[in-house]
């Protein structure tokens, strides 16, 4: 589903969006997430920008909250499951400011950035990575 005119894609079909990405991860990556919650919402919460130095909720498309697999140890069993957030009404700023890319594809390249954090990747690994869910 590719939309170019419309309404503006609703919390839903974000989901949607991320989930069909997700479900194009190589296997090698999404067997490591099980785990992770993703989640939509239209805007960041005060206290999470400000604890990020973000001073505008529009600047924060997506945020990765957990422990990254490189850093994990036996120690950290028992705490909440990861969670990857994406924020609909930056995401669709930023769609509406390119215009040179698919609603889907902008989803999936915040949420795939947002997973490079649970990995502990690179940028260059990341837009790797980006390339095999398109």
């Amino acid at each position: 589903m590719t939309r170019t005119i419309g309404l503006a894609p609703s919390t839903q079909e974000m989901e949607t969006a991320a989930r069909a990405a997700f479900d194009k991860l190589p296997e090698a990556f999404s067997e490591h997430l099980g785990g992770v919650v993703i989640q939509v919402q239209d805007l960041a919460e005060d206290e999470l920008l400000a604890d990020m130095g973000i001073e505008h909720p529009y600047e924060l498309t997506g945020v990765y909250e957990g422990l990254p697999l490189t850093e994990r140890s036996i120690e950290h069993s028992g705490t909440m499951p990861d969670r990857i957030r994406l924020f609909r009404l930056p995401i669709l700023l930023e769609w509406c400011e390119r215009g040179d890319e698919t609603f889907e594809h902008l989803v999936a390249h915040v949420l795939v950035h947002e997973i490079g954090h649970h990995f502990g990747l690179s940028d260059d690994d990341m837009h790797a990575l980006e390339d095999q869910v398109r």
